[in-house]
């Protein structure tokens, strides 16, 4: 089994910035994606942005230009840097990693961007 635990969530003024974590423990030999979703009340939850062990990344293009996605191997953790945050980026935070092609979700962190 894997456990994921995430940080970092909490409410930003428009514009501003927010950094989620999420760190990855128990069973794990070989992490490959690494992967961040959120999801808006009343909407279907949405990848964000992933990571491949490769270095590799892609963004929603809602992101774009705005948050950067990277992991630390060595800790088992991946990162959400979130600049330039607007209101319709409220959500609920996910974090996703795919192991042994199994896939773990982490309990999710609350961003809210309101002034």
């Amino acid at each position: 089994q894997v456990q994921l635990v995430e940080s970092g969530g909490g409410q930003v003024q428009p514009g501003g910035s927010l950094r989620l974590s999420c760190v990855a423990s128990g069973s794990i030999f070989t992490i490959r994606a690494m992967s961040w979703y959120r999801q808006a009340p009343g909407k279907q939850r949405e990848l964000v942005a992933v990571a491949s062990s490769a270095g590799s990344t892609n963004y929603a293009d809602s992101v774009k230009g705005r948050f950067t996605i990277s992991r630390d191997n060595g800790k088992n953790t991946v990162y959400l840097q979130m600049d330039s945050l607007k209101p319709e980026d409220t959500a609920v935070y996910y974090c996703n990693v795919e192991v042994m092609f199994r896939h773990y979700w982490g309990q999710g962190t609350q961003v809210t961007v309101s002034s």
